[in-house]
């Protein structure tokens, strides 16, 4: 088993399902000590734990909604104290609905931001000062190709969801120096609860329009997320890597 990830501490919100439990999975499998928040069905996050210690990991789960910032320092404070300094942030606790623009009010707007992007904020915000002191770590943020071209009755959730990568690119000029990262993954359509937002014909009809051909993976992602967050990537940051199967793509 590879232990790139040896004597290291994870935090990974979201981490009780989806992207998330798969990116918590792989760092534990890879040596990392890890902690998840999970929102509100702790029953998940304590399988994730059980599976965690199986493997020889010390690992805790701890409700927290991403808008409370109260809950966000409790959840750092928790990681800090039982498994020791964070070196790894996965940042995948998030929220997605549908609305048309008539059916988009302020109020829904509010909570989409309020979640997906100052919800990104606070988190990075709780672990970045250490990490810079340390003069170590890295972290990764998931964002959404809908950040990246036009995404029917989603104008809330795309707009939170570009602003986690601009964010992210300028975090990692003002980091770089102190030889922190941080990086951004897109992911298209992945097998998760989130996905199920969207109707069966809109799916079918973004699967028609990738070249893949299919709907992703939760480990698909995982495996690029550790990549950003280990070693093989210490010259990478402030990039936004793309996992949609070819439906979108960078210049």
């Amino acid at each position: 088993m590879n232990d790139e990830f040896q004597n290291k501490v994870a935090l990974v919100t979201g981490g009780s399902r989806g992207i998330g439990l798969a990116i918590a999975r792989q760092l534990a499998r890879g040596g990392a000590d890890v902690a998840i928040s999970y929102g509100s069905r702790v029953g998940p996050a304590e399988e994730a734990v059980a599976e965690f210690h199986a493997l020889g990991r010390k690992a805790i789960c701890v409700q927290c909604d991403v808008a409370s910032q109260e809950q966000i320092i409790e959840l750092v404070r928790r990681t800090r104290d039982e498994l020791g300094p964070i070196d790894y942030l996965a940042h995948c606790g998030a929220i997605s609905n549908t609305a048309t623009h008539t059916e988009l009010d302020f109020e829904r707007w509010r909570e989409m931001i309020d979640c997906n992007l100052h919800g990104a904020f606070r988190v990075v915000w709780a672990v970045k000062d250490e990490m810079l002191a340390r003069k170590s770590g890295s972290m990764v943020l998931i964002s959404s190709v809908a950040a990246l071209r036009p995404r029917a009755r989603q104008i809330h959730y795309a707009t939170a969801k570009a602003g986690v990568i601009a964010m992210a690119r300028c975090c990692a000029e003002a980091f770089g120096p102190s030889n922190v990262r941080i990086n951004c993954i897109a992911p298209g359509l992945i097998e998760t609860e989130l996905l199920h937002v969207l109707s069966d014909q809109q799916i079918q009809s973004i699967v028609d329009q990738t070249p893949m051909g299919r709907v992703g993976t939760p480990e698909e992602v995982a495996e690029m997320a550790c990549f950003l967050l280990s070693d093989r990537a210490s010259f990478t940051t402030g990039q936004c890597l793309l996992a949609c199967g070819g439906r979108v793509t960078l210049p």
